[in-house]
Parts: C-alpha cells; sequence; structure tokens
C-alpha cells in the first residue's frame, strides 16, 4: 500500500504548511513535504477540511515523481503483488496525481472522500474492501505519524527512507523493512516470501 506522498512523489512543503496555517493561524516551517502533510493531518482531525482541495491541487501539481514509481510498481504487478493507494488526500488530488504517475494501474484506491476520513481510515478501508490479512499487507511510508498509522491497524510498516538522518531515528521505532529505493521492494517482498517459505518447510 502506497501513500503518494513522500513514497511515489517528493512533494514540497509549502502547499501544505500554507493549509496549514489557514486552519490553526500559525505560520509552521518545515523541509519536509511528509513531515508538512502529517502536520496539517493532525489539524485536519480537530479543524476540519472543506475548504483545502485547492491547495492539496497546488501540492500535487509542483510534486516531483520519482523515476522507479513506474518501472517498481509494473514488476510488482509481474509478481501478483496487490497495490493499492491509500492516502488523506482528497479524490480530486489524489486522482490527478494518478493522471501523472504514468500508466500504472492499481488494485484498489483509497482517499479520505471514499475512505469517510483521513490517516488510518484510507488504509482500514483498503484492507477491509479487499479482504486483505494485515499480518501479510505492507504499507510504505516515510514518517514517524504514517509508521504510527501502520501499527494502528496492524500492517507492516516499510520505512521509505528518503532522508538518512530522519531514517536513522525512525529505525528506533521497529519498522518491519525499509527501502532507499522503489527498486529494492520487489526484492524485499521475494526476501520476505523465501524466508516465510523456510519457516512453513
Amino acid at each position: 500500500m502506497f501513500d503518494p506522498v513522500g513514497c511515489l512523489a517528493e512533494f514540497s512543503p509549502e502547499p501544505f504548511l500554507e493549509i496549514a496555517a489557514r486552519l490553526s493561524g500559525k505560520k509552521q516551517t518545515s523541509k519536509s513535504g511528509s513531515r508538512a502533510y502529517w502536520h496539517l493531518l493532525n489539524l485536519m482531525e480537530t479543524s476540519g477540511y472543506k475548504t483545502i482541495e485547492s491547495l492539496e491541487l497546488k501540492a500535487v501539481d509542483s510534486a516531483t515523481i520519482y523515476d522507479d514509481v513506474a518501472p517498481a510498481l509494473f514488476e510488482l504487478k509481474a509478481m501478483g503483488i496487490k497495490r493499492f493507494i491509500v492516502s488523506s488526500l482528497s479524490e480530486t488530488a489524489v486522482t490527478r496525481f494518478l493522471a501523472r504517475c504514468a500508466p500504472v494501474g492499481f488494485d484498489g484506491i483509497w482517499n479520505r472522500d471514499n475512505a469517510g476520513g483521513i490517516k488510518a481510515l484510507p488504509l482500514a478501508r483498503a484492507l477491509q474492501g479487499a479482504s486483505l490479512r494485515p499480518n501479510r499487507t505492507m504499507f510504505l511510508t516515510d514518517t514517524a505519524e504514517g509508521l504510527k498509522v501502520a501499527e494502528s491497524v496492524g500492517v507492516n510498516a516499510v520505512l521509505m527512507m528518503n532522508d538518512p538522518d530522519e531514517s536513522r531515528r525512525l529505525a528506533t521505532r521497529n519498522p518491519a523493512g525499509g527501502i532507499v529505493s522503489l527498486h529494492e521492494l520487489a526484492d524485499f517482498i521475494r526476501i520476505v516470501r523465501a524466508e516465510r517459505g523456510a519457516r512453513q518447510a
């Protein structure tokens, strides 16, 4: 399962910080688009989020999609791995992002509109909608908040290690594993499958 922010693309923090400032009346700073996004989600839980879609679209339009997204997702598809988008962005923002993300189909797309909320809700609805077992599901994330959400629904959090210093800090939270590039994800899954097969033998 993938959240576009930080896992499929590098998002600028400014649009998320602008939305957060409108909701809270306070200016914040961050160099990380992912941390700004999760800060915004925390605010949205208490302040609502009916008027932010135009700024989300600005964030999507300025995002730089990682070069390894399409090849990695196609390889996972060839391996028979189900791939889902789970995001707290609006349906409109996710649709616009996916239109930019090359012709990569997903097995399901959950956002705050069709999931009925943010943070853990899109992930929980994806699990329920596809009848997935949490302990056999991976959620790719690059923030402490993402790790918490994964833990709250019982899925395996795989750390997307975009920033070396932040990754070292987050590794102390015991994610199920970590990758530096999406190119590594298929091999990571092969290792997990081999270890599971060896335990069952």
